[in-house]
């Protein structure tokens, strides 16, 4: 007998639409979002003269799926926001349950396509890691064009990283991997940070998913890639219309 779907959120709702994004932009949602907290932060900088602001780092986790991952990211740094990307309505709509539990004044989530968000509503420059863990590999041959990981994907991470921020990719499937390696070793203005090896199948001291876990006791082939921005990035295409956010 399945569960019954609870859409009540017991707290802030942290999800966005593309078109909130898109209107407001990143700052003004994340500093509304931390409120209070954000102005006692001002007041006791002043008192000390101890400046603390500037650039706040901010971190996109492209299919969070149960959001193990993404919750734990958010929670070892309330300093960083963090936005989560998913395409279910179900899991967005379970997540934003588990982050208003969990008070995360520093995540936001949207329901969509990272092939869409991603150029629409991240500026150059504006991001200093993007997540990209265990993907739907979509393993029928038909279907590969599917996958998130392609070449214009790419281009639009190295667009929207910081100088040396960095891609994170994991995958389990094998196939998918190929194409993964692939499409990174060859994306203009992302460098292999595991060279001269293409990946790793273990990552000391990453935070482990349940579904990882599980993945690992059935001694599934595990493929974890790092790619970082250079200093320098191709411009986009000159048919490039599709509006950007600001950071």
């Amino acid at each position: 007998m399945s569960r019954s779907l609870k859409y009540d959120i017991p707290g802030e709702d942290p999800r966005l639409s593309l078109s909130d994004v898109a209107a407001t932009g990143w700052d003004e949602i994340f500093a509304k979002a931390r409120g209070p907290a954000l102005a006692e932060t001002k007041r006791a900088s002043e008192s000390t003269g101890r400046h603390t602001e500037g650039r706040r780092g901010r971190v996109l986790e492209i299919g969070f799926g149960r959001g193990e991952f993404l919750l734990e990211m958010a929670a070892r740094a309330p300093e960083v926001d963090f936005v989560g990307i998913e395409v279910s309505f179900k899991r967005t709509l379970k997540m934003a349950r588990k982050v208003a539990r969990a008070r995360l004044g520093n995540v936001r989530l949207l329901e969509a396509r990272a092939e869409i968000a991603l150029p629409q509503l991240f500026a150059d420059r504006s991001l200093d890691e993007i997540w990209l863990n265990f993907s739907d590999p979509w393993p029928k041959a038909r279907h590969a064009h599917r996958r998130v990981v392609q070449p214009a994907f790419c281009v639009e991470a190295a667009r929207a990283l910081v100088p040396g921020g960095t891609l994170h990719v994991a995958t389990d499937d094998v196939s998918y991997a190929a194409q993964i390696d692939r499409v990174l070793s060859v994306a203009p203005g992302l460098v292999n940070f595991y060279a001269p090896w293409p990946y790793l199948h273990d990552v000391p001291g990453r935070f482990m998913t349940g579904y990882e876990e599980q993945w690992r006791a059935a001694n599934r082939p595990l493929h974890f890639f790092a790619y970082v921005a250079a200093a320098s990035v191709p411009s986009p295409a000159p048919d490039d219309t599709l509006s950007r956010g600001g950071d």
